[in-house]
């Protein structure tokens, strides 16, 4: 922390900074991406979740490279707010586990998380457990997904709005 405002001065303070940087997200891996993605994305979900309440903005398009990270927290936001049981969200999200091992590029992927530091093995699956995890994380952090949306401005009428927008005709 104290090396921090140096490494924007000096490739020497950045490169010693950069290893324990990326060993804690690669500890951290796709939960702590997940966290991350709930907290700094927040205005970007929110956005998201507007334009799904608006029936009139139908159909509705959201996605991501592989369909599992920033898709995949989106996803369990609005199937919670439906009323999904949170076992049901974690095996929607598990369906993504192999997507990257089907897709044309999966060697490409690889690659840019190598240059990255980053491990692939961490970063390109879906197990069950990151949602579940993620989720009792919401809960931990935020009381519950309903909570969530609170804190990041989507309140009791939107997601009212939202449920009827996805669930009646």
């Amino acid at each position: 922390i104290i090396k921090a405002p140096g490494a924007f001065l000096s490739k020497r303070i950045w490169n010693s900074l950069k290893e324990p940087f990326i060993t804690e997200i690669n500890s951290g891996g796709l939960t702590m991406l997940n966290d991350l993605l709930l907290r700094f994305g927040a205005p970007g979900i929110k956005y998201v979740l507007d334009l799904c309440a608006e029936s009139d903005r139908h159909p509705v398009a959201f996605y991501c490279t592989a369909g599992k990270d920033r898709t995949g927290v989106l996803t369990a936001i609005i199937l919670g707010i439906c009323g999904v049981k949170s076992e049901c969200i974690v095996e929607d999200y598990s369906l993504s586990a192999n997507v990257y091992a089907e897709m044309n590029d999966h060697k490409a992927m690889v690659g840019a998380l190598s240059q990255r530091s980053l491990d692939p093995k961490t970063f390109l699956g879906a197990p069950p457990e990151v949602m579940a995890d993620t989720l009792l994380a919401i809960k931990e952090n935020y009381g519950s997904i309903e909570g969530y949306c609170d804190w990041i401005g989507f309140g009791p009428e939107r997601r009212e709005k939202l449920r009827k927008a996805l669930t009646e005709e």
